[in-house]
């Protein structure tokens, strides 16, 4: 066994509008790090958080590096051994961009390293699942699982868990844009309705079947066509100032399709290249300073490798 390793696991964009807790992409930046090292004591312990400005809990059962660390140690049959983790926190809070979701992803892949990789990604995932449950109440897997294997990624089931990459040809790039704002998942899912209408239900499929018909076929058009959320965007939008004119700005530069990342309040544009997607995000910017909201900008291609190994020795 080595004696340390450390991982990067990058932001996603998770529901991608119509997958709501289905679908998410990983980006290639930002990204949370996160180093774990052997020590003498059996046992999970985190010694330092870097650049949560103190927010995120010490509580080993409270934090979901440690969980997931933790859970992997289970799995694998080695709760004897004693394991130091250190995270690098690159990714804002609240943000919607699953920070929680990194940093457990790449603990984990730190941590199977760590043991000669016994474990395969997918094999990492339930892990990781589990950890998710612990910073916001629910086992979902629309931001753990792009943020491991990359990519498209379509959550089929949950019971049992049953995902899968989704192909495409074309090179697409994500927008995120970060306002200055905090918005708490469970707020999020607060205000959604608990049943929807049958014509809301055949809308919603009918733009997931559209949106991974489109991927797998190289249709950017019908990508476009089908990044409509008619299931939380019309009420979550009301947490975010200035939306409406910001989604009209994205797409009015180029971009496929504009929405709330995760539960928000981040927003992004996915579009058919650099330029597209750099110039729709710049205009969902501006939108936001028109109403006095400080943001954030990230442009990148679409993350097709997820969380990976880091063997330099910087953070």
């Amino acid at each position: 066994m080595q004696q340390k390793a450390r991982a990067f696991a990058p932001a996603t964009v998770a529901n991608l509008c119509c997958g709501f807790d289905i679908l998410g992409v990983a980006v290639e930046k930002p990204g949370d790090v996160v180093t774990v090292t052997m020590i003498d004591q059996p046992g999970v312990f985190i010694n330092n958080i870097v650049g949560d400005a103190g927010r995120l809990p010490r509580q080993v059962n409270k934090n979901t590096c440690s969980v997931a660390v933790q859970s992997y140690l289970q799995a694998v049959d080695r709760t004897d051994v004693g394991v130091a983790v250190e995270l690098f926190k690159y990714l804002p809070l609240g943000s919607g961009m699953g920070s929680s979701a990194a940093s457990a992803v790449a603990a984990l892949v730190a941590v199977n390293q760590l043991f000669g990789n016994p474990l395969s990604k997918l094999e990492l995932l339930p892990h990781a699942v589990e950890a998710e449950r612990i910073a916001c109440g629910s086992a979902h897997a629309d931001n753990v699982a792009p943020s491991l294997l990359g990519g498209f990624v379509l959550v089929r089931g949950y019971q049992p868990l049953d995902v899968a990459t989704v192909p495409t040809g074309l090179d697409l790039f994500v927008g995120l844009i970060h306002p200055h704002i905090e918005l708490k998942t469970e707020d999020s899912r607060k205000v959604l309705k608990p049943m929807v209408t049958l014509r809301e239900a055949i809308t919603q499929n009918g733009n997931v079947a559209g949106l991974v018909l489109g991927l797998v076929t190289d249709n950017a058009p019908l990508i476009g066509r089908s990044l409509r959320d008619v299931f939380a965007e019309p009420y979550r939008s009301d947490f975010i100032p200035g939306f409406e004119h910001a989604k009209k700005a994205a797409i009015a530069e180029g971009a496929l399709g504009f929405g709330i990342s995760g539960s928000g309040p981040s927003l992004f544009v996915l579009a058919t290249s650099d330029a597209f997607a750099r110039q729709g995000a710049q205009a969902v910017q501006e939108a936001f300073n028109s109403v006095q909201l400080s943001s954030d900008v990230f442009v990148s291609k679409v993350n097709q490798q997820g969380a990976f190994v880091l063997h330099d020795s910087g953070n």
